[in-house]
């Protein structure tokens, strides 16, 4: 009889336990979801948006936000109190004929030589001789003077720069280095470095025309992407890719131009000539791990065209590329479709 009540109190005690853990999870699923967290603000002269699924704690937006200060008081080519300003003017400290950079700065330089050598000057960081000649945001659509333009391109060559450490020197007067091309991919990977470290691990990192995202939704579905149309508003894209943590960076003639006399003059710069680059191409996305790689291969693709670019693509592991034409066609490196999710609008 005592062992018959034993066995009936443990069948109701199991019993007990499979009706509570099914209701805790019930009542789990009715919870509503948190709502993810934003932190939206014009910044390194764009529209910066940093987007938490996982967290609610607000401090750590406006600190991811504030490292883009931080960044731009390094790489701005314009800021008068930026370090690169200071060295194109010559004026930061010196050590054995060596200006002294910043951790940061050297790191982004090196970054940017790489790219250079690798594109075999079709980009160029040196190039600020001729982009300083050019002004995309004032509206007085000035351009300028074919033999100006050949007197400035005489000090660009990445070639001609000795970066040692934390050290940099020219090899002539009149050269100065242009990070934007880079700059806002290695500010985006620094700004998902600091999330991780706060223990977000699901976020959307995006600075204009930058998108970083952090693992996937909390729900375990991929983060859509969108691809833009050029020349459309910036929520109109021609196709929206599924991104877990990856970066989506495009570079396009549609970002910063003007119009003159019927004529198209856009911020991609052709370092041999000075002039913006006619190759047909009117933009190039980059997929890659990590959003420095992203914006130099963008602009390194741009500069080398449709099958060079490719080439390039191709030849480089865990990285894809969208192409888009002057005639509105899209141009997928190898095994892009069957990598990466694709919507098309």
């Amino acid at each position: 009889m005592l062992d018959t009540e034993k066995k009936r109190n443990l069948w109701i005690g199991i019993l007990f336990v499979v009706v509570l853990s099914i209701f805790i999870v019930c009542y789990g699923k009715m919870q509503k979801p948190e709502e993810p967290i934003t932190a939206t603000a014009f910044k390194l002269n764009t529209v910066v948006k940093v987007t938490i699924y996982d967290s609610q704690d607000e401090k750590i937006l406006q600190d991811a936000l504030a490292l883009c200060d931080k960044y731009e008081k390094i790489f701005s080519r314009t800021r008068t109190d930026s370090e690169i300003y200071l060295l194109n003017e010559g004026k930061l400290p010196q050590e054995d004929g060596y200006y002294i950079l910043s951790e940061e700065c050297a790191e982004l330089i090196g970054k940017g030589l790489y790219y250079s050598e690798l594109s075999g000057g079709a980009f160029d960081i040196t190039i600020e001789p001729l982009s300083s000649l050019w002004d995309f945001t004032s509206g007085e659509k000035q351009i300028p003077d074919s033999q100006t333009l050949v007197e400035a391109q005489k000090h660009v060559g990445y070639e001609k720069v000795e970066l040692k450490g934390n050290k940099i020197r020219f090899q002539e007067d009149g050269m100065g280095l242009e990070l934007g091309a880079i700059a806002k991919g290695y500010i985006a990977d620094k700004i998902k470095e600091f999330l991780i470290s706060e223990g977000v691990e699901s976020a959307v990192i995006d600075l204009g025309g930058n998108v970083l995202c952090i693992g996937a939704r909390p729900d375990g579905e991929a983060f859509r992407v969108g691809i833009q149309k050029p020349f459309a508003d910036r929520n109109e894209t021609v196709a929206t890719a599924g991104i877990r943590d990856r970066s989506v960076v495009s570079s396009g003639i549609y970002e910063r131009y003007f119009e003159k006399d019927g004529k198209l003059y856009h911020h991609i710069l052709n370092p041999k000539s000075g002039y913006p680059y006619e190759n047909g191409l009117t933009a190039v996305t980059i997929l890659s791990d990590e959003s420095v790689d992203g914006d130099g291969l963008s602009t390194v693709c741009f500069a080398l065209g449709l099958e060079k670019g490719l080439e390039l693509i191709n030849s480089l592991p865990d990285t894809q590329a969208v192409f888009i034409t002057e005639d509105g066609e899209l141009h997928y490196s190898e095994h892009f479709e069957e990598e990466v999710p694709l919507n098309y609008e």
